[in-house]
């Protein structure tokens, strides 16, 4: 039997960005949290003498290890799923922080249009623009409902940035000013002005100069080392929930960090949670958590499995699209990294070694629906990029086609383009299927006997669009710059972990929000329709991927998910959100 411990006011089951912004803002307005963190525990010390390529760009020192405890694939439901076991395809993070400790930083806002997406385009184009097959739905909430959240994440993280001409407004300027413009960037400016474009800086959470956060954190200004995308920041100029949101729950005294501890299942009775069964890793022994509120802050993957394990809410039927947990799955960085080319320059050298994980800049006219899609094969679209993230030796190491892959004429290229190549790249978004989805594999298992999570999903017509309209503006850009040999990358066939190298790093979808439960697994404060006391919080309630990066979004979700469970136990209880008739729609 399982020991079974003190009841807390809230449990969160993974302690990085958004399980360190839930228990940061309960355990400031005095409720008890414990923390349940898979792996260890992280400070920023465990970062020093850290720039060691082979283990962290190389080996990928700070991910989840797939060998015991993985995700199983498949491109349709007539293939088998197979494990992924190698870490260059599947990018998980591990301890406390997460995946913040070894994300690059970029923070984007999503648009207006990007949570009112079906509606919009219904309206401005007509339903029938919408491909067939294609679920997007409103996320239940508008840009200006969550636009105070987003704010409080950036504030939080300290973000560095500049305002852009087509993005959202913002009820303040970012908190740290843009980080420093780098030779190539200016190229990249006075092309797309010459173009008649609108670029302008990343926004960072590599900040660019020294800052105390509401809380009383500090991060420290960006050295522009490099090694940052894959890698923890030793100058503490990264921001992550080590050094922000959980030393702040720590500091309270009402948060306790329970690492080592796996959570196998939801615990509930009817239709209320009553805590969580987890096993300590270390000793093999179960225990019991009993709370008031149970809050799922793992990776996508995870929060959609513990519902499907504990058998919480309808799962998705991708035959006929009922159900919801699992449905929606989307992901980002497969089709938006193939999407890309390099210009490679005869007469110029550049510093690409220095460089941060979002040191960058970027224009947007189209994105979103920022521009007309009437005569586009497809809806949203992408923004055009330049990014230095710093070029380390042993990871990059481009030549032209056609070049041996090794010998004498290889060594030459290499070392005479090794500061002479520059790649540009158009960041798009992913839009969900019917048929792409999560669901437990029937044949796979973890050491406990439990199914792992299976993912079914494909690139798609859509995807396909998109790839070629970006990488016409990719190559455009790369004119406009001046380079000499131009290489688009090919076009895109069908999705397969190997030979695409895809990496699944941003996915989300699988417990999205909405406005009924019809369609929805949670509502605006990523609260469970079925089972009120129960949050599941991340980019698993993502309806469908932005062009940009999930972070600052997913953020933005979990600040108001803290201020609804707030709301919930000052109020004894009930959903937070009405929901509301409406008709389905796929």
């Amino acid at each position: 039997m399982p020991t079974q411990l003190d009841k807390v006011d809230v449990v969160t089951v993974g302690v990085g960005w958004t399980g360190g912004i839930i228990a940061a803002e309960l355990s400031k307005a005095g409720y008890q949290v414990v923390g349940l963190e898979r792996g260890g525990e992280v400070t920023v010390d465990d970062y020093l003498h850290s720039k060691d390529q082979l283990k962290y760009d190389s080996r990928i020192g700070l991910m989840h290890s797939l060998s015991n405890d993985t995700v199983t694939y498949r491109n349709n439901q007539d293939m088998e799923a197979l494990p992924i076991r190698e870490n260059s395809n599947l990018r998980n993070g591990t301890h406390t922080g997460g995946g913040g400790k070894h994300w690059a930083g970029q923070t984007w806002r999503y648009l207006p249009y990007d949570f009112e997406i079906y509606s919009q385009t219904v309206d401005r184009y007509g339903e029938e623009k919408i491909p067939e097959g294609m679920t997007i739905q409103d996320w239940g909430i508008t840009y200006d409902e969550l636009e105070p959240y987003y704010d409080r994440f950036e504030q939080t993280a300290g973000i560095s940035g500049e305002e852009g001409s087509f993005g959202p407004e913002r009820s303040n300027p970012y908190p740290t000013p843009p980080l420093k413009e780098s030779y190539p960037m200016r190229m990249f400016r006075e092309a797309a002005d010459n173009l008649g474009y609108h670029p302008y800086r990343l926004p960072s959470a590599n900040i660019s100069e020294t800052y105390e956060n509401p809380d009383g954190q500090t991060i420290y200004a960006c050295q522009y080392c490099s090694f940052c995308a894959n890698y923890g920041c030793d100058f503490a100029a990264k921001s992550d929930p080590v050094i922000t949101v959980i030393p702040t729950a720590q500091e309270t005294g009402n948060f306790e960090l329970r690492t080592g501890s796996n959570v196998t299942r939801i615990l509930y009775e009817g239709d209320q949670a009553t805590g969580v069964l987890f096993t300590d890793l270390e000793t093999g022994e179960e225990f019991e958590q009993p709370a008031d509120i149970v809050v799922l802050t793992s990776y996508t993957f995870n929060n959609v499995r513990l519902l499907l394990l504990s058998e919480i809410g309808d799962p998705y039927d991708p035959e006929t699209g009922e159900g919801v947990i699992g449905k929606n799955f989307t992901d980002h960085h497969g089709p938006d990294s193939s999407c890309a080319a390099i210009g490679f320059f005869e007469d110029q050298k550049f510093n690409l070694h220095m460089g941060a994980g979002a040191l960058g800049i970027v224009y947007d006219d189209f994105v979103g629906d920022n521009f007309d899609h009437t005569d586009e094969d497809f809806i949203h679209g992408g923004m055009v990029r330049y990014q230095q993230g710093g070029a380390n030796p042993m990871t990059n190491n481009e030549v032209p086609n056609g070049t041996p892959n090794w010998g004498r004429e290889f060594k030459e290229k290499s070392l005479y383009y090794a500061n002479r190549s520059l790649v540009v790249n158009f960041m798009f978004n992913s839009m969900p299927y019917q048929d792409h989805y999560l669901d437990l594999d029937p044949t796979y298992t973890d050491s406990d006997g439990d199914p792992l999570i299976r993912m079914t999903y494909d690139f798609s017509d859509h995807d396909r669009s998109l790839f070629n309209f970006g990488i016409d503006l990719c190559v455009e850009m790369l004119e406009e710059m001046g380079a000499d040999i131009i290489e688009p990358n090919e076009e895109m066939d069908r999705f397969e972990v190997e030979s695409t190298g895809f990496t699944f790093q941003h996915s989300s979808g699988g417990a999205i929000m909405g406005d009924s439960p019809d369609t929805s697994a949670v509502n605006n404060y990523l609260q469970m329709w079925d089972m009120d006391n129960l949050f599941v919080v991340g980019a698993s309630a993502f309806p469908h991927f932005g062009a940009p990066n999930p972070t600052a979004t997913a953020g933005a979700l979990a600040y108001r998910a803290a201020e609804g469970i707030e709301e919930y136990l000052e109020n004894g209880g009930g959903l937070l959100v009405k929901e509301r008739e409406r008709t389905k729609h796929t």
